[in-house]
């Protein structure tokens, strides 16, 4: 079917839709209100209807879902408070908002940081002084008791933890964020609830629509054929993708942990009740929905079940159903897949915003092996978004390390991608030789290379074993590994991302083994208890924690105080050192040349390298406030981190 098909197909639709929702929804709204949310549907939905026939055309009720689906989105309209809107109609004029170089970004858990809701928006001149505008606080939503893979076995979307406050509160603490710059971001776990959701329980109770929601088999047969191509994401806890529930007799598909059940996309019901909850969070003031586990939600036999084209769809989808309810609001992808993979999420109308695992691994890979060849390499291939997109920079998440590099890319440059697994994890997991780090293996494989790492910053950088040792001399190499990873990701392009806590250095905390619920997921050793004690002495210069926080400060107004950092372009360039990491920001205002060295000695660059760059033979680097004369070579310091301007 070619695209005149389909857009005659759609505007007849709107022909039979639009006046049942004019009748329905136009009293609620006032004309103005009314008629901006018709012309969105009008710009939006010949995508979406698309999207829906290819997904749940040859289903006899498709025209039902389809108008059921945008009810959700006019509903959504209606119920969306009026800062809200006001909000939409700035960002609707400004749609790169996001690449604004004032955007510094950090991440937290409620309780670990502040305690509830409410404490956190007492934080906020924290956050503000650190030059936060957008904070990402993991789910907050009623979970499991005890396992609930921190939050991400979502028992309901409307209802908050009840240790962590109300929904009231949530929506109280976006306001008040937003009033003061900062956009909240939240997970939307759209690939699975937990097995206590209302649905799982109304399911487990016998309701055959409730038990379409889900992927529900007889026996073991499909379970068979299915696990022949499919990875077990958590192999420790149970082999394939399935869980044996005996009070149904059924098979349920649960592709992370058993208590997780995966949704049933096929059935357009569940696009239509998950754009509700999605529509819902967006009402509360959230500005960036983080999209949980993309690369999971649609299911095809004979496939390794990841990255299918109908999973694009259903990004796509719930895309066009935002831009017509919520147009603020923002996706971002998380997608921790191979690196061809990750910027197919990236798209305006699927994810405007993408993690960059890709650049996380590839700079622990550097400080590793003190090389900079494939973190080069690959960035030059991958960097680049679509215009009106942008990457998310991080260093560490919640998460655990995961080795997301390509085996081609390793290939291509002469290394051996499974025994670079392997010498990596062994590096940051302390099992190799004169190794800095100290981390902890996550879902151990003995046989192959799919082990993950866990650990802080600080940790794997070396400052837990330098303050051991009272080694002056490693613990200020500690600190420069911290602030040059930092460094890059504040520069580089995108977003830049903090796990709050390593700006003071926070070290890993190897007491969560004494909590059945948490011992044996070593990710909660750097999921610790922020230390406001070590905080309050971020004022002091001497101290680590005011190294490393005042370091942190100095990189975040480089960032801010540069118009190169802003809607600029990125082109990754070759040093002519191995040891050096180079890239140019270019703008039309400003452009800066930005070099970090990745080894514990000093490096240089020919001074006529400098000036194929198109720097003079005088520069000034704007993160010491040096002025560098460089008339045969430029040195850096160990672990130096540069941004260079030319002098005229």
């Amino acid at each position: 079917m070619d695209s005149s098909w389909f857009d005659e197909q759609s505007a007849q639709s709107l022909k039979r839709i639009l006046p049942r929702l004019e009748r329905e929804f136009k009293e609620s709204l006032d004309s103005a209100g009314w008629d901006g949310f018709v012309n969105r549907v009008h710009t939006h939905f010949p995508r979406l209807f698309e999207l829906c026939y290819r997904l749940y055309g040859q289903q006899y009720d498709f025209f039902f879902h389809l108008e059921s689906i945008v009810r959700v989105a006019a509903q959504g309209w209606a119920d969306r408070p009026d800062e809200l809107k006001a909000l939409d109609a700035m960002r609707e004029a400004d749609p790169q908002w996001f690449q604004s170089r004032n955007m510094v970004g950090a991440m937290c858990y409620v309780d670990l940081f502040a305690g509830e809701i409410k404490e956190l928006a007492q934080k906020i001149p924290y956050l503000k002084e650190l030059g936060i505008t957008y904070l990402h606080v993991m789910p907050v939503y009623k979970c499991p008791e005890g396992d609930n893979d921190g939050g991400y076995a979502v028992s309901s979307y409307r209802e908050t933890n009840p240790s962590l406050g109300t929904m009231n509160d949530l929506k109280s603490l976006a306001t008040e964020m937003r009033r003061h710059g900062i956009s909240l971001v939240l997970d939307f776990v759209f690939n699975h609830t937990s097995d206590e959701h209302e649905w799982a329980q109304k399911a487990l109770a016998g309701d055959s629509g409730y038990q379409r929601y889900f992927r529900m088999l007889p026996d073991r047969t499909l379970p068979d054929a299915y696990e022949t191509h499919i990875r077990a994401v958590f192999p420790d806890e149970h082999p394939g993708c399935f869980t044996y529930r005996s009070k149904i007799r059924k098979w349920v598909w649960t592709t992370f942990h058993n208590y997780q059940w995966d949704l049933n996309y096929e059935n357009p019901e569940v696009l239509q009740r998950m754009a509700e909850e999605m529509l819902y969070l967006a009402n509360l003031g959230v500005e960036i929905i983080r999209m949980d586990a993309v690369a999971f939600i649609w299911k095809k036999l004979g496939t390794d079940c990841e990255n299918l084209p109908q999973a694009h769809m259903v990004i796509r989808a719930f895309n066009a159903i935002v831009k017509m309810a919520a147009p603020a609001s923002l996706f971002k992808s998380e997608a921790i897949v191979h690196p061809d993979e990750v910027p197919k999420y990236v798209d305006e109308d699927e994810c405007a915003l993408s993690y960059n695992p890709q650049l996380m691994a590839l700079l622990w890979e550097g400080l590793a092996t003190r090389s900079v060849s494939f973190l080069r390499h690959a960035m030059q291939k991958r960097f680049q978004t679509p215009k009106n997109c942008a990457w998310v920079n991080y260093v560490r998440s919640h998460d655990d390390i995961g080795w997301t590099f390509s085996n081609e890319d390793a290939a291509e440059i002469g290394v051996s991608g499974f025994d670079h697994r392997r010498f990596l994890t062994q590096f940051y997991t302390g099992r190799f030789d004169s190794t800095f780090a100290r981390g902890l293996p996550f879902q151990e494989d003995l046989v192959g290379d799919s082990t993950r790492v866990s650990g802080t910053t600080a940790s794997l950088c070396g400052l837990e074993q330098a303050l051991e040792l009272q080694d002056e001399e490693q613990i200020e190499l500690s600190i420069r590994r911290i602030l040059l990873l930092h460094g890059i990701i504040l520069t580089i392009g995108g977003i830049p991302l903090f796990y709050l806590g390593d700006e003071i250095g926070t070290l890993n905390d190897y007491e969560y083994q004494l909590d059945p619920a948490k011992d044996g997921d070593s990710r909660w050793v750097h999921r610790s208890q922020f230390d406001w004690s070590k905080a309050e002495i971020r004022t002091d210069r001497k101290s680590v924690e005011g190294r490393i926080f005042n370091g942190m400060l100095r990189l975040i107004q480089v960032r801010q105080r540069n118009l190169a950092f802003a809607r600029s372009d990125t082109e990754i360039i070759d040093t002519g050192n191995d040891h050096i990491f180079g890239y140019f920001r270019q703008s039309d205002e400003q452009n800066v040349l930005v070099l970090a060295n990745f080894v514990e000695r000093a490096e240089s660059l020919y001074a006529s390298r400098l000036r194929l760059f198109g720097l003079g033979k005088t520069v000034t680097d704007v993160v010491s406030g040096q002025t560098i004369k460089a008339t045969q070579t430029l040195e850096l310091e160990p672990y130096q981190f540069m941004v260079l301007l030319g002098v005229r």
